[in-house]
């Protein structure tokens, strides 16, 4: 129990079930976190993000133990239950504590007929151990759907997307290349006794041995460095950035890759922000603060060129479509339990058309990059395969690099559990007339 007066398994329950009914944890979990103390929001985070991730393991298990399913009204003790099965098969937890824990949340969610029932429960799980899995859903903890699209799509390999979907992501960094060079800051994280590497791939990435909070980054409040995945960091090397461009993000919350373009060619001549989230465009702004950057911002929903463009075409432009994002699962566990197989086909459609809209607005001569964070064809290359066949004037460009698959049309990168999240890229060009 916290000075709030509210236990934290409890608090987690209430997060894990308003993820079931569909908000996502960058929706529900700042809000919960405000509900406990300050030392336990840790516990918090990774009662919410470990449940999650294993949720559909968690759930089978549970399943077997009840007798019959929990009354709607009582729903939320099935999530409790679920929270503290995480802890007895993932945490370090003491399982006495664990039990007498839970059985006094399950009485501050106003549930004491459920006590019994509760430490029943988990008394057995510690007794009998974890059951064996009853299929593949229950194993690799995710939705039959997303396993089947994936051992279809990725017959050799969607075990090892599915394993590194369930590991914790790494902490990667990336260098701010108007302030210091990747090897002098790799230095100074050796002298603040943080270990550190650089990334394969990105020219300015660092990745973490363990996660540090970002308080311990040498200068990281003076705009040192940023967190960003080294796949997302890709972005840059393929844009053939130049000085006098005007550039353009599409879909730019919340700045990572904005910041990014801005770090990496300091004089361009205009680079334009666009997202249609009024809540997440100041993320954009406090991240170009923090960084000592300037870009244009604007509101708006990027496919509707007449509500925002101003005429003036773009050297470049960056198009990130919004997607299924099954390649950052590892960051985003709740992903599992919020995307439906439905989502794939309006989401292709929102792709091709902003991909059509950008088009209009790159200039002769200009380079666009087509990005996603998901694994699924539907959303990549067969993206740009379809754009090709109505697009005469797009040519392919296939980038010189050592990173990710060939997809004839674009590049994927499958997530991999110690290094890079999974990302597709494309590389387009409109030739001058």
């Amino acid at each position: 129990m916290n000075d709030r007066g509210q236990p934290v398994r409890s608090v987690a329950a209430g997060v894990l079930q308003a993820v079931e009914n569909g908000q996502s944890l960058t929706q529900c979990l700042p809000r919960a976190l405000n509900e406990v103390a300050d030392n336990e929001r840790p516990q918090l985070q990774a009662l919410c993000y470990g449940s999650c991730r294993w949720f559909h393991r968690l759930d089978a298990e549970l399943q077997a133990r009840l007798k019959k399913p929990l009354r709607k009204p009582d729903r939320i003790v099935h999530h409790l239950l679920l929270v503290a099965l995480f802890q007895l098969r993932f945490s370090q937890q003491a399982p006495y504590a664990v039990l007498n824990e839970t059985v006094e949340a399950c009485r501050a969610l106003n549930k004491p007929h459920l006590t019994g029932l509760t430490n029943g429960v988990l008394r057995a799980a510690e007794r009998e151990g974890e059951p064996a899995w009853p299929d593949d859903v229950a194993r690799f903890s995710h939705p039959h759907w997303m396993l089947e699209k994936l051992r279809h799509n990725w017959p050799h390999d969607w075990q090892a997307i599915l394993d590194a979907n369930n590991a914790q992501a790494p902490m990667t960094l990336r260098v701010n290349a108007r302030r210091f060079s990747r090897n002098g800051y790799l230095q100074h994280l050796a002298d603040a006794g943080i270990e550190a590497a650089a990334t394969l791939f990105a020219p300015y990435g660092i990745q973490l041995v363990a996660p540090v909070p970002v308080d311990r980054l040498p200068w990281f409040a003076d705009g040192a460095v940023s967190v960003q995945d080294e796949a997302a960091q890709l972005c840059t090397t393929l844009m053939d950035l130049a000085p006098g461009q005007r550039v353009l993000d599409a879909c730019a919350a919340p700045g990572g890759k904005t910041c990014a373009i801005l770090e990496s060619c300091a004089a361009l001549d205009e680079v334009v922000a666009i997202d249609e989230s009024t809540d997440r465009l100041p993320r954009v702004q406090e991240n170009l603060d923090r960084l000592d950057l300037i870009a244009t911002l604007k509101q708006a929903d990027a496919a509707d060129i007449d509500q925002w463009w101003d005429q003036r075409p773009f050297d470049r432009i960056l198009l990130d479509v919004p997607c299924s994002a099954t390649g950052v699962i590892r960051r985003h566990p709740d992903i599992k339990l919020l995307r439906r197989e439905s989502d794939i086909v309006p989401l292709a459609s929102i792709q091709l058309g902003l991909l059509e809209a950008m088009w209009q607005v790159l200039a002769p001569g200009g380079r666009l990059v087509y990005a996603t964070c998901s694994v699924f064809p539907q959303e990549n290359h067969r993206i740009i395969r379809r754009f090709l066949k109505q697009q005469n004037d797009a040519v392919l460009i296939e980038p010189d690099v050592l990173w990710g698959r060939d997809m004839e049309t674009g590049r994927q990168l499958l997530p991999a559990a110690e290094s890079h999240d999974g990302f597709f890229y494309a590389v387009l060009e409109k030739p001058e007339p």
